[in-house]
């Protein structure tokens, strides 16, 4: 009997395909530690800047990657591959010196929400290319658009690779303790996702099984009155991402994984994936009013000598719990 597995689509020599992955995510996660801020200030527009600059030069190799596979012509395609070798190696710091200039020494406003929106695409993008270059390049014969479309966004490359990034954001979000039990449910729900087109009904099971075990802990917490007014809209914002993702789920039983369904419910998870980077991000920015699981500074004092506020435990007088 064979195991229920999500396909993997892997080539017939795939050590290429994952050294390549584990460099994109071990990239991506090394930008993003240094971005979100440790010290509880927002970052440098500057260092953003060149942040953004970094994963987005990844994103423009792996498109001429992409293109390579599309089309046969080596001599052309791989002189693209490399003009955007050089891009990703030059862009950057081209990207960062226009913005010393522009930005001098300003930080992100802590209440801004395009810069932590533009970091979330930014990162989210490069590994939906990811995704759907090695599925088209993993495929044992050529697939159209759609299907490349489809594959990519329902691939372990794509929504694995998410997985692991949002793990290691998590662990050092200065967020509330039912904040991170209901972003580690979605990044649980990224590593269930690939079952969904491939074995509906197994993935369809997985997925019910993680919303009922959701839902029965925020009705619980909801109920005992120990939820705040932030965390009654977080929970519902939950809820709609794991009502959505059931949608698409039910959609691509019901179409049998069509591609166009499997497409659509792998944009959704993008999305989904999207949207909860960019509040993880704003919320960095927000100063640490909470412990994270892992402390990436030393409390009492940030590098500029400036006092760092005190992470707060969710059992404080000041979280959201309490309020």
């Amino acid at each position: 009997m064979d195991l229920p597995l999500p396909p993997l689509a892997m080539p017939p020599d795939p050590l290429a395909y994952v050294i390549i992955a584990v460099g994109m995510v071990g990239i991506t996660i090394f930008i993003l530690g240094k971005v979100l801020p440790a010290d509880g200030r927002p970052p440098l527009l500057t260092q953003l800047t060149l942040g953004l600059g970094v994963i987005f030069g990844g994103s423009v190799l792996m498109m001429s990657l992409l293109y390579v596979f599309l089309n046969s012509n080596g001599t052309t395609t791989w002189t693209l591959v490399l003009l955007a070798f050089n891009f990703m190696m030059m862009a950057p710091a081209g990207f960062w010196f226009v913005s010393l200039i522009l930005f001098h020494d300003r930080r992100v406003a802590r209440g801004n929400v395009l810069w932590p929106a533009l970091l979330a695409v930014d990162a989210t993008g490069v590994e939906v290319l990811m995704g759907v270059l090695f599925t088209y390049g993993g495929a044992a014969t050529p697939l159209s658009v759609l299907n490349t479309i489809a594959g990519g966004l329902t691939s372990v490359w794509f929504l694995w690779s998410m997985a692991g990034v949002m793990a290691a954001v998590l662990l050092w979000a200065p967020i509330s303790r039912a904040e991170q039990g209901g972003f580690v449910a979605l990044t649980l729900a990224a590593v269930i996702a690939p079952w969904v087109p491939a074995y509906p009904t197994v993935g369809g099971i997985l997925m019910a099984a993680l919303m009922g075990g959701v839902s029965a802990v925020l009705v619980r917490r909801l109920a005992r009155g120990r939820a705040g007014p932030e965390e009654a809209r977080f929970f519902v914002g939950l809820t709609s991402a794991f009502l959505a993702m059931t949608a698409g789920g039910i959609a691509v039983a019901a179409t049998q994984a069509s591609p166009i369904a499997a497409s659509a419910f792998g944009g959704l998870m993008a999305l989904v994936m999207g949207v909860e980077s960019t509040y993880l991000y704003w919320r960095f920015y927000q100063g640490p009013r909470f412990r994270p699981w892992i402390a990436r500074s030393v409390e009492g004092e940030a590098p500029s000598g400036e006092p760092v506020p005190r992470p707060l435990a969710s059992g404080d007088p000041g979280s959201l719990a309490n309020r």
